[in-house]
Formats: C-alpha cells, sequence, structure tokens
C-alpha cells in the first residue's frame, strides 16, 4: 500500500461534505446508542457526519497516491443490518478510520474512541494487525478540512480509560499525547 509518514491535510469539497450530512441525517433514527449513554440525537447526527467526513479525508488521501479505494459506504440499514465492517478498504486491506472534531480535541485532549462495553464490543479491538487511521476535522476553521495522521496497526496503539467519565466502561481511547510521549506518533 502506498502509505505515508507524515500527517496530511485533506480539503474536503463541498459534494462530499453534503454527503456526509445526508447520510448521518438518515441514519440517526436507526441507532440506539443508549448503552453509550447517548440519546441525543443532534449528538448521534453530528458523530456520523464527523465520522463520515474522516472517511471522505482518507479515501481522498488514498486515491491521490493512485490506490484502488472502496467506500465509503452511504447505505442506511436496519439495525438487524448493520455491520462491523471496515470503514474502507485500501488496495484490498481493511481500513478502519476514527475522527474527532477539533473543538471536541480542545476540551476532552486529542483522542479517539472504540466501542468497548458488554453490550456492544469492536471487533478491530480484538485483531492485532488491523490497520487504522485517526483522524482530526478541523472544525474551527472556514473550510472543510481534515488531518489524517499515518495509518497505524491496532497493536501499535496504546488504549487507556476515557476521560470523560461517563464513557468509562463504554468505551476505549487512544490520546494522541500519550502515543508521542511513546514515540507511536510524532
Amino acid at each position: 500500500m502506498s502509505t505515508f509518514q507524515i500527517t496530511q491535510t485533506i480539503h474536503i469539497p463541498k459534494d462530499a461534505e453534503e454527503r456526509a450530512f445526508e447520510f448521518a441525517r438518515s441514519v440517526t433514527d436507526t441507532v440506539n446508542y443508549r448503552d453509550s449513554n447517548q440519546s441525543i440525537n443532534e449528538k448521534i447526527r453530528d458523530d456520523h457526519f464527523v465520522s463520515k467526513l474522516g472517511e471522505e479525508a482518507v479515501r481522498i488521501l488514498f486515491q491521490g497516491r493512485e490506490c484502488l479505494v472502496e467506500g465509503p459506504d452511504y447505505g442506511v440499514y436496519e439495525a438487524k443490518h448493520k455491520s462491523w465492517a471496515a470503514d474502507l478498504k485500501v488496495n484490498g486491506l481493511d481500513v478502519a478510520v476514527k475522527t474527532q472534531r477539533r473543538s471536541a480535541a480542545n476540551r476532552y485532549g486529542l483522542s479517539w474512541t472504540f466501542q468497548d462495553s458488554p453490550e456492544r464490543r469492536d471487533p478491530i479491538l480484538d485483531m492485532a494487525d488491523a490497520w487504522v487511521c485517526l483522524v482530526v476535522f478541523e472544525d474551527l476553521k472556514s473550510e472543510t478540512e481534515c488531518l489524517v495522521y499515518p495509518l497505524r496497526k491496532i497493536k501499535q496503539l496504546i488504549f487507556e480509560a476515557p476521560r470523560l467519565a461517563k464513557l468509562v466502561g463504554k468505551k476505549q481511547a487512544v490520546y494522541l499525547q500519550t502515543l508521542v510521549k511513546n514515540g507511536v506518533m510524532e
């Protein structure tokens, strides 16, 4: 796979931003995140919007490196048909994408969360060699822009309890500060 070693800035075109927003609006009523203490539709919609922007940024980056990229998936499925499939396939390899807003990072620390509750656990947590792309949505800027960090395998990440108390026992977090301190990221 044609990868990269330094963080890349990706500008999201308006049509991709609109697709992400429409998807988020459409999918909100089809999910149930009460096991994560999340029942506010506006927050659920925003989480899906931000996630799709991150997926679009990674797609744009790898397509620009002449990779074959499948995804993002914009299908809206009933609960029983939802899956934990990878967000993208890059040259046939599964890639998960995790995205956080810069405004949230400024409040809680730059981090990415993975579902890990008794009711729902992200299977990628048990896949040491799975690829993950960590993304920051620069929502404090006027243009729609994302920072895409170099690919890492799950086994390279350092998982911690979330700093937000209501997420403890429901999610695992990866903090950029910890990764930098341990030489995993720049």
